[in-house]
């Protein structure tokens, strides 16, 4: 097994309906405004960018991403990253009975040094990490759709 390697699927149900969802996901300039762990995104020429995220571990991660599907009809939304983690991330967003399924699906490589040195050790942290970036994203783009002016 391969300790560096992550996969990681996440669902969201939101109250909102599909279309607001996508455009929300689509604008990733948009994130940190929603996302707390999301502390910053550079756009290079609306294709790809470098994102910057830190979560509850005291470390940044750092990633270019680029952008390799945008697909509003079928609700994809799917990104190459490279950097402190190789690999890709993909939202799918669809209806659901009570608004909108937001799915998350990532398959990354660590990169960064000193988590690919505590790769053993540190796995659960970091995949809890994860679960508590993932819960706050909710959150923020739960309360994001819901406030009255979103612009």
């Amino acid at each position: 097994m391969n300790w560096c390697r992550y996969r990681f699927h996440t669902r969201w149900d939101l109250p909102a309906a599909p279309g607001d969802v996508y455009a929300a996901l689509e604008r990733v300039q948009d994130y940190p405004l929603w996302w707390p762990q999301v502390r910053e995104v550079a756009s290079a020429d609306g294709r790809s960018g470098v994102a910057r995220f830190r979560s509850f571990l005291p470390y940044d991660l750092v990633v270019g991403a680029r952008e390799v599907r945008r697909d509003p009809g079928a609700g994809a939304l799917e990104i190459r990253m490279t950097g402190d983690l190789d690999g890709w991330a993909r939202w799918t967003v669809g209806a659901a009975p009570a608004g909108t399924c937001a799915v998350y699906d990532q398959e990354v490589e660590v990169r960064r040094p000193l988590m690919r040195r505590f790769a053993v050790p540190g796995r659960p942290f970091f995949v809890l990490n994860h679960t508590l970036m993932m819960r706050a994203g909710r959150r923020g783009l739960a309360g994001r759709l819901a406030a009255p002016d979103r612009s």
